[in-house]
């Protein structure tokens, strides 16, 4: 930084030329298409529906607007557009809303650049302080976006009429860079007209003065497709000014929520205990969230988060340490059991609409079973279980539970030859004995629920047996 201009003039014959905001986004941006990378490293599955839009959004220079329900990264694509600034941009030193050296727009700067020419000192700015984000309310006013008189400059002796009395709000303070509002309809409509000048003629007007603001901003906002009639709405000419309308969804395949889960979630490993997630019971947990979203005895409106799917898997490999701390086990699989632990994750981030009362636990385990059996089915052929579940008929009895060590079930193999073909599919080359265990009370609940085992339960303690 102490190589960096100091003042206008050494700026002006260092040859640094001025751009707007969006045209400096869009530049580049066209340097990341053109090299072949993402716009955003951690945002997975857009990658052939949205982020192909937000591209067009970002080289056409609109203002954007996502649209899309709780869980939909949407937040964090706003909060990733300020990789596309420039790392350091100069501004007029001492001055709120980061006026350019070359264009300085308010009384503050001009009085500065009047006074001392290309003398007059600069700073530099990183662009992480050239975002602005604001969470709509209710209780927003005008002077938090726009600005207001500030009585205490009054006080020190200036007039009303001195525009240096003025309290820049958000909106200003992020001239030169990307402002958001989150949840736009939430914003009352009489607020929401304080944004059309800003949108349209690029500017805004504060109180009384006779002064313009000419900013340069990029507007983006987040919006929830319901609360057009549920809680708010977005006024027309509003949604009329925005560039941009941009209609997210959550991801299309449980793979790609797998790798999103994986990225988020936190590491389940601690205290010298390994935790490994395997992938089948990976994918239960996602599958519990897709049925969700199918489900009629969920509120599609408010929709089911990622979040949950992340919470989710946090919530099982922890229930799963806990078992294999009290075990004193240090290599711990979650195990089908554990997957009880969900209800405690899930409760908050699942509106279950049910005309019964007191069905929502019901509706929800319904959900749990339904994930294991379609991963079941998905990874383990009846052909591989067939003779499992004969041995079972001739009298086999397998126990299950927390209580349970890993080195007892996994000594059902033994006892069980039939089920080395079918465990040997889950565990990918995993032989230790909490890998054998979890794979095998994960087949052994999958044809329970296909109908092909009984099962007792008492409290955290299960038994199979044949069904004659």
């Amino acid at each position: 930084m102490a190589a960096r201009p100091a003042t206008i003039g050494q700026l002006r014959a260092e040859g640094w030329e001025s751009r707007p905001v969006k045209e400096e986004i869009r530049q580049n941006a066209v340097a990341r298409i053109a090299a072949g990378k993402p716009l955003f490293e951690r945002v997975l599955g857009y990658e052939e529906t949205v982020l192909p839009q937000l591209e067009n959004a970002l080289l056409a220079g609109h203002d954007i607007i996502f649209l899309g329900e709780r869980g939909q990264a949407k937040t964090r694509m706003i909060r990733s557009l300020v990789e596309l600034l420039d790392e350091w941009t100069p501004i007029i030193a001492g001055s709120e809303i980061n006026d350019d050296p070359y264009a300085p727009v308010s009384r503050y700067a001009r009085d500065l650049v009047a006074q001392h020419g290309d003398d007059t000192p600069i700073t530099w700015v990183h662009r992480s302080e050239r975002f602005g984000e604001k969470l709509a309310t209710p209780d927003t006013s005008i002077a938090d976006l726009i600005g207001e008189v500030d009585p205490i400059k009054v006080a020190e002796g200036r007039y009303l009429s001195d525009e240096l009395t003025l309290h820049y709000g958000l909106v200003p303070r992020t001239n030169r860079g990307i402002f958001a509002i989150n949840e736009l309809p939430d914003l009352a409509e009489r607020i929401q007209v304080g944004l059309l000048n800003v949108l349209e003629e690029r500017d805004i007007q504060i109180r009384g003065y006779k002064i313009r603001l000419p900013l340069d901003i990029l507007l983006v906002a987040s919006a929830n497709p319901e609360d057009y009639t549920n809680r708010g709405r977005i006024i027309t000419p509003l949604k009329d000014r925005f560039g941009s309308q941009i209609r997210t969804h959550y991801p299309l395949e449980v793979g790609t929520e797998l790798d999103i889960v994986r990225q988020e979630a936190r590491s389940p490993s601690v205290g010298g205990v390994d935790v490994r997630v395997p992938d089948y019971l990976a994918e239960a947990i996602i599958t519990v969230s897709h049925l969700a979203r199918a489900s009629s005895h969920v509120n599609q409106r408010s929709g089911v988060s990622v979040r949950l799917s992340v919470t989710n898997y946090e919530v099982v490999s922890a229930n799963a340490l806990r078992r294999g701390l009290r075990a004193g086990e240090r290599v711990v699989v979650p195990r089908v059991e554990d997957l009880d632990a969900l209800a405690a994750s899930s409760g908050g981030k699942i509106e279950i609409e049910s005309l019964d009362e007191g069905r929502e636990g019901q509706i929800f385990e319904n959900l749990v079973k339904g994930a294991v059996l379609t991963v079941f089915k998905d990874r383990i052929s009846p052909e591989l279980t067939r003779d499992v579940v004969a041995a079972f008929e001739e009298g086999i009895v397998a126990h299950t539970g927390e209580d349970v060590p890993s080195s007892e079930l996994a000594g059902l193999v033994e006892r069980v030859p039939a089920l080395r073909a079918p465990v040997a599919a889950l565990t990918a080359g995993d032989e230790s004995p909490a890998a054998v265990a979890a794979a095998v009370t994960f087949i052994l609940e999958g044809l329970h629920l296909s109908k092909r085992l009984n099962k007792d339960t008492s409290g955290t303690k299960a038994t199979y047996r044949g069904r004659s």
